[in-house]
């Protein structure tokens, strides 16, 4: 049965077909057919829009269309089927102790961890604790896998490179589908991260959630600070 949804648009005048929007598609929704990107079936594009800043043609838009519902099995069958590792949704069983050549073990429990890359149906995301890591921590925080990882779904961005709006987007998306149980950002101490606590909170908002929002913060040393700024609405671009 169709209904009205967002879905994505492509505007064939402009699109020169360089394909920078495909990687960008979670869902793997978009391709290129006689050098002109194509959205492949209408359910397999969740309509969020990820992938309208990969454009530099601006041939992207979200429309209303009346059209087949979003269908997360679809989606999965096409990603295995297309065989994508950076869009193919995995849950894998952290390793409880160290393997050959490493000294300690990994509490990474799903597959992607890009939060661009994540569908808000993925199955990993239903009742999940919610680890927000801005990039920069992964690498400063020694103890990530020991302490801040285990037990929590990871959700990975940089509030300083990707755009603010689909960020909020995407995590509002989340917070609507998914039954998630708590959320915690864990942030760098520079001014730039703090407003990843802040784009958290627009997406709480937008999803009429009631959810508490927990904030770490690291410093470039590696050791645990304090927030540089108080929370403020996010500036949208």
């Amino acid at each position: 049965m169709k209904t009205i949804r967002d879905m994505i648009e492509i505007d064939e005048t402009k699109c020169d077909g360089c394909g920078l929007c495909i990687p960008s598609c979670a869902e793997g929704a978009l391709a290129l057919v006689n050098g002109k990107a194509r959205v492949l079936r209408d359910p397999l594009c969740d309509g969020l829009g990820a992938c309208i800043g990969a454009c530099p043609q601006g041939a992207l838009r979200i429309v209303k269309k009346e059209t087949e519902p979003f269908d997360e099995e679809a989606v999965h069958q096409h990603l295995q089927k297309r065989g994508c590792p950076s869009g193919q949704i995995i849950n894998q069983k952290p390793l409880t102790s160290p393997v050959s050549g490493l000294t300690a073990h990994s509490s990474l429990a799903q597959w992607p961890v890009q939060l661009r890359l994540i569908p808000p149906t993925a199955p990993f995301l239903e009742g999940a604790d919610l680890l927000v890591l801005a990039d920069c921590a992964a690498v400063a925080d020694p103890n990530l896998h020991k302490d801040l990882l285990p037990g929590r779904v990871l959700l990975m961005t940089c509030p300083k490179l990707d755009r603010t709006e689909e960020s909020v987007e995407r995590l509002s998306a989340i917070f609507r589908h998914a039954e998630i149980r708590s959320v915690t950002a864990a942030i760098m101490e520079v001014p730039c991260c703090s407003s990843l606590s802040r784009i958290i909170r627009e997406a709480l908002i937008r999803a009429q959630s009631t959810l508490e929002l927990h904030e770490i913060v690291i410093q470039r040393n590696g050791t645990r600070g304090r927030p540089l700024t108080p929370p403020q609405p996010p500036r949208l671009c």
